[in-house]
Protein backbone atom coordinates (compact mmCIF):
# COMPACT_ATOMS: atom_id res chain seq x y z
CA UNK A 1 0.00 0.00 0.00
CA UNK A 2 1.03 3.24 -0.96
CA UNK A 3 0.51 6.36 1.09
CA UNK A 4 1.29 10.36 0.63
CA UNK A 5 1.37 13.05 2.23
CA UNK A 6 -2.25 15.01 2.51
CA UNK A 7 -2.63 17.70 0.00
CA UNK A 8 -1.53 19.79 2.77
CA UNK A 9 2.11 18.40 3.19
CA UNK A 10 0.81 16.76 6.26
CA UNK A 11 2.88 13.83 6.85
CA UNK A 12 0.20 10.63 7.73
CA UNK A 13 3.31 8.64 7.88
CA UNK A 14 6.61 8.93 9.65
CA UNK A 15 8.97 8.26 6.76
CA UNK A 16 7.37 11.15 5.52
CA UNK A 17 8.23 13.71 8.04
CA UNK A 18 10.99 14.97 6.27
CA UNK A 19 9.57 15.21 2.44
CA UNK A 20 9.56 18.94 2.48
CA UNK A 21 13.27 19.36 3.40
CA UNK A 22 14.16 17.25 0.92
CA UNK A 23 12.69 19.35 -1.77
CA UNK A 24 13.69 23.07 -0.18
CA UNK A 25 17.03 21.99 1.49
CA UNK A 26 18.11 18.80 -0.46
CA UNK A 27 22.02 19.60 0.38
CA UNK A 28 21.45 20.11 3.86
CA UNK A 29 22.89 17.60 6.83
CA UNK A 30 20.12 15.86 8.07
CA UNK A 31 21.48 12.73 10.41
CA UNK A 32 25.23 12.61 11.44
CA UNK A 33 27.01 9.74 12.89
CA UNK A 34 30.81 8.90 13.34
CA UNK A 35 31.14 7.64 10.04
CA UNK A 36 29.80 10.76 8.00
CA UNK A 37 26.39 12.00 7.21
CA UNK A 38 23.33 11.90 4.79
CA UNK A 39 21.89 15.18 3.72
CA UNK A 40 17.82 15.64 3.27
CA UNK A 41 18.25 14.70 -0.37
CA UNK A 42 19.67 11.46 0.23
CA UNK A 43 18.27 10.61 2.66
CA UNK A 44 14.99 10.23 0.78
CA UNK A 45 16.87 8.11 -1.75
CA UNK A 46 18.30 5.89 0.63
CA UNK A 47 14.82 5.34 2.44
CA UNK A 48 13.55 4.14 -0.69
CA UNK A 49 16.24 1.63 -2.05
CA UNK A 50 16.09 0.46 1.91
CA UNK A 51 12.95 -0.26 1.70
CA UNK A 52 13.00 -2.55 -1.67
CA UNK A 53 15.81 -4.04 0.32
CA UNK A 54 13.44 -5.08 3.22
CA UNK A 55 10.77 -6.20 0.12
CA UNK A 56 13.14 -8.17 -1.69
CA UNK A 57 14.32 -10.04 2.44
CA UNK A 58 10.72 -10.78 1.93
CA UNK A 59 9.30 -8.09 4.44
CA UNK A 60 6.01 -7.32 4.20
CA UNK A 61 3.33 -4.29 5.41
CA UNK A 62 2.29 -5.61 8.31
CA UNK A 63 5.34 -7.75 9.47
CA UNK A 64 7.70 -7.02 12.15
CA UNK A 65 11.20 -6.05 12.18
CA UNK A 66 13.25 -6.19 14.65
CA UNK A 67 16.40 -3.78 14.78
CA UNK A 68 19.23 -4.51 16.96
CA UNK A 69 21.45 -1.70 17.59
CA UNK A 70 22.52 1.96 19.27
CA UNK A 71 21.96 4.78 17.48
CA UNK A 72 23.76 5.76 13.79
CA UNK A 73 22.45 7.08 10.50
CA UNK A 74 21.69 3.48 9.24
CA UNK A 75 19.58 2.72 12.42
CA UNK A 76 17.31 5.89 11.94
CA UNK A 77 17.36 4.71 8.04
CA UNK A 78 15.72 1.52 8.53
CA UNK A 79 13.23 3.01 11.07
CA UNK A 80 12.25 5.64 8.44
CA UNK A 81 12.34 2.35 5.74
CA UNK A 82 10.18 -0.06 7.22
CA UNK A 83 7.30 3.08 7.62
CA UNK A 84 7.47 3.09 4.19
CA UNK A 85 6.14 -0.87 3.39
CA UNK A 86 3.78 -0.48 6.49
CA UNK A 87 5.93 -3.08 8.70
CA UNK A 88 6.00 -2.52 12.03
CA UNK A 89 9.96 -1.34 13.37
CA UNK A 90 11.06 -2.80 17.20
CA UNK A 91 13.96 -1.05 17.63
CA UNK A 92 15.64 -2.59 21.18
CA UNK A 93 19.09 -2.03 22.35
CA UNK A 94 21.71 -3.92 21.63
CA UNK A 95 23.58 -3.77 24.77
CA UNK A 96 20.75 -5.84 26.55
CA UNK A 97 21.47 -9.28 26.91
CA UNK A 98 21.28 -12.27 24.83
CA UNK A 99 17.97 -13.45 26.81
CA UNK A 100 15.98 -10.49 26.24
CA UNK A 101 16.84 -10.44 22.58
CA UNK A 102 15.42 -14.17 22.18
CA UNK A 103 12.54 -12.84 24.35
CA UNK A 104 11.36 -9.82 21.59
CA UNK A 105 12.73 -11.92 18.61
CA UNK A 106 9.76 -14.32 19.85
CA UNK A 107 7.17 -12.14 21.49
CA UNK A 108 7.39 -10.00 18.21
CA UNK A 109 7.02 -12.67 15.91
CA UNK A 110 9.30 -10.36 13.71
CA UNK A 111 9.79 -11.67 9.93
CA UNK A 112 13.15 -10.74 10.01
CA UNK A 113 16.13 -9.02 12.51
CA UNK A 114 18.47 -6.47 11.42
CA UNK A 115 21.82 -6.22 13.33
CA UNK A 116 23.74 -2.96 13.06
CA UNK A 117 26.82 -4.53 13.50
CA UNK A 118 29.08 -1.76 12.06
CA UNK A 119 28.43 0.67 14.99
CA UNK A 120 28.01 -1.63 17.71
CA UNK A 121 29.83 -4.52 18.48
CA UNK A 122 27.44 -5.63 20.74
CA UNK A 123 24.84 -6.21 17.93
CA UNK A 124 27.57 -7.96 15.79
CA UNK A 125 27.67 -10.41 18.84
CA UNK A 126 23.78 -10.76 18.98
CA UNK A 127 23.41 -11.74 15.08
CA UNK A 128 26.26 -14.23 14.95
CA UNK A 129 24.56 -15.59 17.29
CA UNK A 130 20.94 -15.65 15.74
CA UNK A 131 23.10 -16.62 12.25
CA UNK A 132 22.29 -13.33 10.58
CA UNK A 133 24.54 -12.84 7.67
CA UNK A 134 26.68 -9.95 6.46
CA UNK A 135 24.71 -7.65 3.85
CA UNK A 136 25.79 -4.17 1.81
CA UNK A 137 22.65 -2.10 1.48
CA UNK A 138 23.14 1.18 -0.60
CA UNK A 139 23.62 4.22 0.83
CA UNK A 140 23.71 2.84 4.90
CA UNK A 141 26.56 0.10 4.35
CA UNK A 142 27.09 -3.27 6.32
CA UNK A 143 24.66 -4.78 8.69
CA UNK A 144 23.19 -8.54 9.71
CA UNK A 145 20.45 -9.85 8.25
CA UNK A 146 18.59 -12.36 10.39
CA UNK A 147 17.35 -15.22 9.23
CA UNK A 148 13.56 -15.06 7.29
CA UNK A 149 11.26 -15.92 10.13
CA UNK A 150 8.37 -18.62 7.77
CA UNK A 151 6.09 -18.70 10.50
CA UNK A 152 5.56 -14.84 11.09
CA UNK A 153 2.06 -12.90 10.33
CA UNK A 154 1.37 -9.99 8.74
CA UNK A 155 -1.19 -7.80 11.42
CA UNK A 156 -3.96 -5.74 9.09
CA UNK A 157 -2.58 -2.45 7.60
CA UNK A 158 -4.88 0.28 7.84
CA UNK A 159 -4.64 3.19 5.82
CA UNK A 160 -5.50 5.70 8.77
CA UNK A 161 -2.46 7.01 10.64
CA UNK A 162 -4.07 6.79 13.91
CA UNK A 163 -4.38 3.10 13.61
CA UNK A 164 -1.99 1.65 11.53
CA UNK A 165 1.28 0.88 13.87
CA UNK A 166 4.47 2.52 13.41
CA UNK A 167 6.74 1.00 16.33
CA UNK A 168 6.73 -1.26 18.74
CA UNK A 169 8.31 0.18 22.01
CA UNK A 170 9.79 -2.35 24.91
CA UNK A 171 8.97 -1.13 28.30
CA UNK A 172 9.62 -2.84 31.75
CA UNK A 173 6.98 -0.52 33.13
CA UNK A 174 6.31 -0.75 36.58
CA UNK A 175 5.88 -4.75 36.33
CA UNK A 176 8.77 -5.62 35.41
CA UNK A 177 7.64 -7.51 32.75
CA UNK A 178 9.05 -6.42 29.31
CA UNK A 179 5.66 -4.93 27.24
CA UNK A 180 5.54 -4.01 23.85
CA UNK A 181 3.95 -0.20 23.04
CA UNK A 182 1.87 -0.37 20.34
CA UNK A 183 2.57 3.16 19.08
CA UNK A 184 0.61 4.41 15.73
CA UNK A 185 2.27 6.96 13.32
CA UNK A 186 -0.20 9.44 14.38
CA UNK A 187 1.00 9.56 18.07
CA UNK A 188 4.47 9.61 16.64
CA UNK A 189 3.97 12.14 14.51
CA UNK A 190 1.90 14.06 16.96
CA UNK A 191 4.79 14.36 19.49
CA UNK A 192 7.34 15.20 16.47
CA UNK A 193 5.53 18.01 15.49
CA UNK A 194 4.83 19.55 18.92
CA UNK A 195 8.32 18.97 20.09
CA UNK A 196 9.27 20.81 16.49
CA UNK A 197 6.87 23.76 17.67
CA UNK A 198 7.89 24.10 21.43
CA UNK A 199 11.44 23.86 21.09
CA UNK A 200 11.18 26.36 17.61
CA UNK A 201 13.28 23.82 15.94
CA UNK A 202 14.55 24.67 11.98
CA UNK A 203 17.05 24.17 9.49
CA UNK A 204 20.08 26.03 10.87
CA UNK A 205 19.97 23.51 14.41
CA UNK A 206 22.18 20.90 15.59
CA UNK A 207 20.89 18.51 17.75
CA UNK A 208 22.55 16.13 19.88
CA UNK A 209 21.03 12.64 19.41
CA UNK A 210 22.65 10.40 22.44
CA UNK A 211 19.22 9.38 23.82
CA UNK A 212 18.70 6.24 22.49
CA UNK A 213 16.54 4.89 19.51
CA UNK A 214 15.38 2.45 20.88
CA UNK A 215 13.33 4.72 23.53
CA UNK A 216 10.40 6.30 22.68
CA UNK A 217 12.22 9.78 24.04
CA UNK A 218 15.08 9.34 21.34
CA UNK A 219 12.50 8.28 18.97
CA UNK A 220 9.34 10.74 18.61
CA UNK A 221 10.88 13.75 20.11
CA UNK A 222 14.47 13.46 18.88
CA UNK A 223 14.79 12.13 15.54
CA UNK A 224 11.24 12.88 14.84
CA UNK A 225 11.07 16.59 16.07
CA UNK A 226 14.79 16.65 14.12
CA UNK A 227 13.37 15.71 10.83
CA UNK A 228 9.95 17.70 11.40
CA UNK A 229 12.66 20.82 12.15
CA UNK A 230 14.69 19.93 9.15
CA UNK A 231 17.44 20.25 12.10
CA UNK A 232 20.75 18.09 11.61
CA UNK A 233 20.88 15.37 14.52
CA UNK A 234 24.11 14.29 15.13
CA UNK A 235 23.69 10.64 16.48
CA UNK A 236 26.00 9.47 19.11
CA UNK A 237 25.71 5.60 19.92
CA UNK A 238 26.72 6.15 24.01
CA UNK A 239 27.22 9.04 26.26
CA UNK A 240 30.81 10.31 27.05
CA UNK A 241 30.56 13.75 29.14
CA UNK A 242 34.21 14.44 27.25
CA UNK A 243 32.57 14.09 23.81
CA UNK A 244 29.32 16.43 24.29
CA UNK A 245 31.71 18.53 25.69
CA UNK A 246 33.63 18.88 22.50
CA UNK A 247 29.94 18.38 20.43
CA UNK A 248 28.72 21.50 21.74
CA UNK A 249 32.08 23.54 20.75
CA UNK A 250 33.12 22.27 17.59
CA UNK A 251 29.75 20.54 15.78
CA UNK A 252 27.44 23.81 17.21
CA UNK A 253 25.43 21.63 19.34
CA UNK A 254 22.16 23.80 19.54
CA UNK A 255 19.49 21.82 20.98
CA UNK A 256 20.36 18.98 23.91
CA UNK A 257 18.28 16.45 25.14
CA UNK A 258 19.37 14.17 28.10
CA UNK A 259 17.82 12.41 31.48
CA UNK A 260 19.53 14.26 34.54
CA UNK A 261 22.17 11.86 35.02
CA UNK A 262 23.65 12.97 31.34
CA UNK A 263 24.01 16.99 32.60
CA UNK A 264 25.23 16.05 36.34
CA UNK A 265 27.74 13.72 34.83
CA UNK A 266 28.69 16.72 32.30
CA UNK A 267 28.93 18.91 35.34
CA UNK A 268 30.97 15.98 37.63
CA UNK A 269 33.37 15.80 34.74
CA UNK A 270 33.78 19.59 34.06
CA UNK A 271 34.85 19.97 37.47
CA UNK A 272 37.06 16.68 38.14
CA UNK A 273 39.00 17.33 34.94
CA UNK A 274 39.13 21.64 35.57
CA UNK A 275 37.63 21.67 32.00
CA UNK A 276 35.27 24.57 31.20
CA UNK A 277 32.26 23.80 29.41
CA UNK A 278 31.39 26.40 26.27
CA UNK A 279 28.26 26.15 24.46
CA UNK A 280 28.32 29.10 22.15
CA UNK A 281 25.56 28.13 20.27
CA UNK A 282 23.31 26.03 22.27
CA UNK A 283 19.79 28.13 22.98
CA UNK A 284 17.89 24.97 24.34
CA UNK A 285 18.37 22.09 26.77
CA UNK A 286 15.49 19.81 27.40
CA UNK A 287 15.39 17.50 31.12
CA UNK A 288 13.30 14.33 30.44
CA UNK A 289 13.17 10.17 31.49
CA UNK A 290 13.58 11.08 35.06
CA UNK A 291 13.16 13.39 37.76
CA UNK A 292 14.83 16.37 38.06
CA UNK A 293 15.61 17.80 41.07
CA UNK A 294 16.30 20.94 41.96
CA UNK A 295 20.38 21.75 42.89
CA UNK A 296 21.39 20.39 39.18
CA UNK A 297 19.03 22.69 37.07
CA UNK A 298 20.53 25.03 39.61
CA UNK A 299 24.09 24.19 38.37
CA UNK A 300 23.23 24.00 34.73
CA UNK A 301 21.78 27.44 34.33
CA UNK A 302 24.81 29.13 36.43
CA UNK A 303 27.63 27.38 34.08
CA UNK A 304 25.22 27.41 30.68
CA UNK A 305 23.99 30.85 31.70
CA UNK A 306 20.12 29.39 29.91
CA UNK A 307 17.17 28.06 31.31
CA UNK A 308 17.38 23.97 31.70
CA UNK A 309 13.71 22.97 30.64
CA UNK A 310 11.94 20.31 32.27
CA UNK A 311 9.49 17.72 30.73
CA UNK A 312 7.69 14.61 31.29
CA UNK A 313 6.60 11.77 29.39
CA UNK A 314 6.08 8.19 28.80
CA UNK A 315 6.38 5.28 26.84
CA UNK A 316 2.28 4.97 26.69
CA UNK A 317 2.21 8.43 25.48
CA UNK A 318 4.54 8.62 22.72
CA UNK A 319 6.03 9.84 25.10
CA UNK A 320 4.99 13.62 25.74
CA UNK A 321 2.68 14.47 28.24
CA UNK A 322 4.33 18.02 29.90
CA UNK A 323 6.43 20.68 29.14
CA UNK A 324 8.20 23.65 30.25
CA UNK A 325 7.75 26.58 28.02
CA UNK A 326 10.56 28.37 26.51
CA UNK A 327 8.61 31.88 26.65
CA UNK A 328 8.27 30.88 31.02
CA UNK A 329 10.85 29.08 31.75
CA UNK A 330 10.99 27.85 35.73
CA UNK A 331 12.84 28.25 38.58
CA UNK A 332 11.76 25.09 39.43
CA UNK A 333 11.40 21.56 38.81
CA UNK A 334 7.81 21.60 37.74
CA UNK A 335 7.36 19.25 34.55
CA UNK A 336 5.37 22.58 33.28
CA UNK A 337 1.54 22.70 31.83
CA UNK A 338 0.05 19.55 29.17
CA UNK A 339 1.22 19.99 26.02
CA UNK A 340 -1.37 21.37 23.13
CA UNK A 341 -4.02 19.31 22.31
CA UNK A 342 -4.33 16.93 25.13
CA UNK A 343 -6.40 16.70 28.60
CA UNK A 344 -4.80 16.08 31.91
CA UNK A 345 -6.64 15.37 35.00
CA UNK A 346 -5.71 14.32 38.80
CA UNK A 347 -7.39 11.14 39.49
CA UNK A 348 -7.69 10.44 43.24
CA UNK A 349 -8.09 7.99 45.88
CA UNK A 350 -9.34 8.48 48.83
CA UNK A 351 -6.10 7.55 50.69
CA UNK A 352 -4.22 10.32 48.76
CA UNK A 353 -3.21 13.39 50.61
CA UNK A 354 -5.10 16.60 49.43
CA UNK A 355 -3.58 17.68 46.76
CA UNK A 356 -2.37 14.24 45.37
CA UNK A 357 -3.50 12.80 43.01
CA UNK A 358 -2.40 10.08 39.70
CA UNK A 359 -1.90 11.75 36.79
CA UNK A 360 -4.45 10.33 33.53
CA UNK A 361 -4.12 11.82 30.16
CA UNK A 362 -5.82 11.49 27.24
CA UNK A 363 -5.04 12.60 23.53
CA UNK A 364 -3.78 11.75 20.32
CA UNK A 365 -0.05 10.24 22.00
CA UNK A 366 -1.76 8.00 23.83
CA UNK A 367 -1.09 4.51 22.48
CA UNK A 368 -2.98 1.98 20.74
CA UNK A 369 -2.40 -0.59 22.96
CA UNK A 370 0.33 -3.44 24.08
CA UNK A 371 0.80 -6.01 21.58
CA UNK A 372 -1.04 -9.12 22.57
CA UNK A 373 -1.90 -7.96 25.96
CA UNK A 374 -5.08 -7.08 25.37
CA UNK A 375 -5.93 -7.42 29.72
CA UNK A 376 -3.34 -4.98 29.86
CA UNK A 377 -4.26 -2.60 27.66
CA UNK A 378 -7.45 -2.45 29.23
CA UNK A 379 -5.87 -1.86 32.94
CA UNK A 380 -4.34 0.93 31.53
CA UNK A 381 -6.54 2.69 29.18
CA UNK A 382 -10.06 3.15 30.53
CA UNK A 383 -12.62 2.88 27.95
CA UNK A 384 -13.29 6.54 27.40
CA UNK A 385 -9.78 6.40 25.86
CA UNK A 386 -8.12 7.92 29.94
CA UNK A 387 -3.97 6.42 30.50
CA UNK A 388 -3.36 6.04 33.58
CA UNK A 389 0.37 6.96 34.10
CA UNK A 390 0.54 5.53 37.53
CA UNK A 391 2.45 8.66 38.30
CA UNK A 392 1.65 10.52 41.17
CA UNK A 393 1.01 14.60 40.68
CA UNK A 394 0.21 17.83 41.80
CA UNK A 395 -1.42 20.76 40.00
CA UNK A 396 -0.77 24.79 41.07
CA UNK A 397 -2.75 27.39 40.38
CA UNK A 398 -1.22 28.35 36.80
CA UNK A 399 -1.47 24.55 35.24
CA UNK A 400 1.90 23.32 35.50
CA UNK A 401 1.95 19.83 36.89
CA UNK A 402 4.57 18.59 39.71
CA UNK A 403 5.36 14.85 39.60
CA UNK A 404 5.55 13.57 43.35
CA UNK A 405 6.28 9.32 42.34
CA UNK A 406 4.92 6.86 41.28
CA UNK A 407 1.88 5.11 42.76
CA UNK A 408 4.22 2.17 43.23
CA UNK A 409 7.06 4.26 44.63
CA UNK A 410 5.29 5.32 47.69
CA UNK A 411 7.22 4.72 50.89
CA UNK A 412 4.60 4.67 53.47
CA UNK A 413 6.64 4.71 56.67
CA UNK A 414 4.53 4.69 60.05
CA UNK A 415 1.96 5.83 58.13
CA UNK A 416 3.25 8.86 57.12
CA UNK A 417 3.57 8.93 53.27
CA UNK A 418 7.48 9.35 51.82
CA UNK A 419 7.62 9.94 47.78
CA UNK A 420 11.02 9.53 47.11
CA UNK A 421 11.68 12.21 44.86
CA UNK A 422 11.74 14.97 48.08
CA UNK A 423 14.27 12.67 49.97
CA UNK A 424 16.34 12.60 46.78
CA UNK A 425 16.18 16.50 46.30
CA UNK A 426 18.27 17.15 49.40
CA UNK A 427 20.56 14.05 48.84
CA UNK A 428 21.44 15.60 45.59
CA UNK A 429 21.52 19.37 47.16
CA UNK A 430 24.89 17.48 49.19
CA UNK A 431 28.40 18.52 46.96
CA UNK A 432 29.37 15.67 47.53
CA UNK A 433 26.62 13.63 45.76
CA UNK A 434 26.42 13.10 41.67
CA UNK A 435 22.86 11.48 42.13
CA UNK A 436 21.08 9.55 44.02
CA UNK A 437 17.75 7.37 44.63
CA UNK A 438 15.75 6.08 47.63
CA UNK A 439 13.28 3.18 47.35
CA UNK A 440 11.31 1.09 49.86
CA UNK A 441 12.09 -1.50 51.63
CA UNK A 442 9.40 -3.98 53.74
CA UNK A 443 10.00 -4.69 57.10
CA UNK A 444 7.87 -6.41 59.33
CA UNK A 445 4.37 -4.10 60.15
CA UNK A 446 6.05 -1.58 58.33
CA UNK A 447 8.30 -0.15 55.41
CA UNK A 448 11.74 1.98 55.71
CA UNK A 449 13.33 4.27 53.33
CA UNK A 450 16.83 2.88 51.81
CA UNK A 451 18.85 5.90 49.78
CA UNK A 452 21.68 4.79 46.83
CA UNK A 453 24.06 7.73 46.41
CA UNK A 454 26.46 7.92 43.80
CA UNK A 455 29.54 9.89 44.59
CA UNK A 456 31.34 12.86 42.58
CA UNK A 457 34.05 11.33 41.24
CA UNK A 458 37.53 10.86 43.22
CA UNK A 459 35.39 12.10 46.53
CA UNK A 460 34.84 9.88 49.19
CA UNK A 461 31.36 10.32 51.21
CA UNK A 462 31.41 11.45 55.23
CA UNK A 463 28.46 8.68 55.98
CA UNK A 464 28.25 11.05 59.66
CA UNK A 465 28.07 14.74 57.48
CA UNK A 466 25.31 13.20 55.06
CA UNK A 467 23.67 12.18 57.67
CA UNK A 468 23.38 15.17 59.21
CA UNK A 469 22.43 16.80 56.39
CA UNK A 470 19.36 14.95 55.89
CA UNK A 471 18.53 15.26 59.52
CA UNK A 472 18.74 19.31 59.44
CA UNK A 473 16.56 19.16 55.85
CA UNK A 474 14.06 16.33 56.39
CA UNK A 475 11.49 14.94 59.04
CA UNK A 476 12.23 12.22 61.00
CA UNK A 477 9.87 10.12 59.25
CA UNK A 478 11.62 10.88 56.21
CA UNK A 479 15.56 10.10 56.93
CA UNK A 480 16.63 6.66 55.42
CA UNK A 481 16.94 4.06 57.28
CA UNK A 482 20.02 2.79 55.23
CA UNK A 483 22.39 4.83 52.86
CA UNK A 484 24.29 2.95 50.37
CA UNK A 485 27.13 4.17 48.29
CA UNK A 486 27.77 3.19 44.78
CA UNK A 487 30.04 3.88 42.88
CA UNK A 488 27.74 4.03 39.15
CA UNK A 489 23.85 3.96 40.10
CA UNK A 490 22.47 0.98 37.49
CA UNK A 491 21.23 2.76 34.86
CA UNK A 492 19.34 2.42 31.69
CA UNK A 493 20.70 3.30 28.14
CA UNK A 494 18.75 6.67 28.73
CA UNK A 495 20.78 7.40 32.24
CA UNK A 496 17.03 6.63 33.48
CA UNK A 497 18.31 4.85 37.19
CA UNK A 498 16.91 1.33 37.31
CA UNK A 499 14.84 1.36 40.63
CA UNK A 500 14.10 -2.09 40.48
CA UNK A 501 17.46 -3.08 40.47
CA UNK A 502 17.50 -0.86 43.79
CA UNK A 503 14.80 -2.16 45.22
CA UNK A 504 15.97 -5.86 44.92
CA UNK A 505 20.01 -5.02 46.04
CA UNK A 506 17.69 -3.56 49.55
CA UNK A 507 15.66 -6.45 49.87
CA UNK A 508 19.31 -8.40 49.44
CA UNK A 509 21.15 -6.14 52.18
CA UNK A 510 18.47 -6.91 54.53
CA UNK A 511 18.85 -10.24 54.67
CA UNK A 512 22.28 -9.87 54.76
CA UNK A 513 23.62 -9.89 51.18
CA UNK A 514 26.45 -6.39 51.33
CA UNK A 515 28.79 -6.22 48.05
CA UNK A 516 31.73 -5.18 48.65
CA UNK A 517 31.65 -2.27 46.53
CA UNK A 518 28.96 -0.45 48.39
CA UNK A 519 29.97 1.06 51.83
CA UNK A 520 26.66 1.76 54.66
CA UNK A 521 25.43 4.24 56.91
CA UNK A 522 22.39 3.00 59.42
CA UNK A 523 20.28 5.76 60.66
CA UNK A 524 17.84 5.44 63.01
CA UNK A 525 14.74 7.34 61.83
Amino acid sequence: MTHTADPAGTPCRIHESFFRWARSHAAKPALVDERGSISYGELAGAVEATAQRLRDAGVRAGDRVLLVGENCVALAVCILAASRIDAWSATVNARLSPREIDHFLAHSGARRALYFSAASEPAKAHGEQHGAQAVEWPGIGELLLGPLNEQARPEPVEHDPAKQVATMVYTSGTTGAPKAVMLTHANLLFVAANTCRMRDLRPDDAIYGVLPLSHVYGLASVLGGALIGGAALHLVARYQPAALARALVEDGISVMHGAPAMYAKLLEWSAVSGTPLRAPRLRVAQSGGAPLTLPLKQAFEKTFGLPLHNGYGMSEASPSICQTRLDAPRADCSVGPAIPGIEVKLHRAEESPEGVGELWVRGPNVMKGYYRAPELTAETVTPDGWLRTGDLATCEADGAIAIVGRSKELIIRSGFNVYPVEVEQVLNAHPAVVQSAVVGRAVEGNEEVVAFVEPVQGAAIDLGALQAWLKANLSAYKLPSEIVVLDHLPAAATGKVLRKELQRMAARRADGDKPDFASEARVVG
